[in-house]
């Protein structure tokens, strides 16, 4: 069985959304599914679930806790190491567990905001076993990284409630 490689991009809702639906269905057919994310704290909805789920792995990289924008140089070096050594840690557990599906969910946002080393990235998905098959989700996903992908998704906003000063609702938006 051949691993492919999914990106799920965009500015619209939905791509952490996809993410756990192919998590979901990995996990329901007896595979094993290493979900990682980004920037995030692992404590939203879908993470409290999968990872209730023995098929699933549920790690998470979001030492500080604030907008990249918002971070001292200080903090940005805790979050660059943080997430370099999740990264780390997620495909090594991938690679010697045998996983079937690996979730790199906002690792777009890690690499864009300089967090994590693009090139790391591409070379795991160069040498990744065969079998295994890697998301990758956020918005802006560089040249390198869609050069690799068997599956491009671009979600698109159209309407979004933030636009009449909504704010993300708890079991909805995390």
């Amino acid at each position: 069985m051949t691993g492919l490689i999914h990106i799920y991009c965009g500015d619209g809702k939905g791509k952490t959304t996809a993410s756990v639906g192919l998590a979901v269905r990995c996990a329901g057919r007896g595979n094993k599914v290493v979900f990682t994310q980004f920037l995030k704290d692992g404590t939203s909805g879908e993470c409290r679930v999968l990872a209730k789920l023995p098929e699933v792995t549920v790690m998470a990289a979001n030492p500080v806790g604030k907008f990249s924008f918002r971070m001292t140089e200080a903090e940005k070096r805790e979050t660059a190491d943080a997430l370099t050594r999740t990264f780390d840690a997620a495909t090594g557990f991938a690679v010697r567990e045998h996983a079937r599906l690996l979730v790199l969910d906002e690792v777009c946002a890690a690499i864009s905001c300089g967090f994590l080393d693009e090139k790391t990235v591409v070379k795991f998905l160069e040498t990744k076993p065969e079998t295994l098959e890697v998301v990758l989700t956020g918005r802006g996903p560089s040249e390198a990284l869609q050069a690799h992908a068997d599956y491009i998704t671009e979600m698109k906003m159209q309407r979004h409630p933030f636009e009449k000063g909504i704010a993300a609702r708890e079991g909805i938006e995390f």
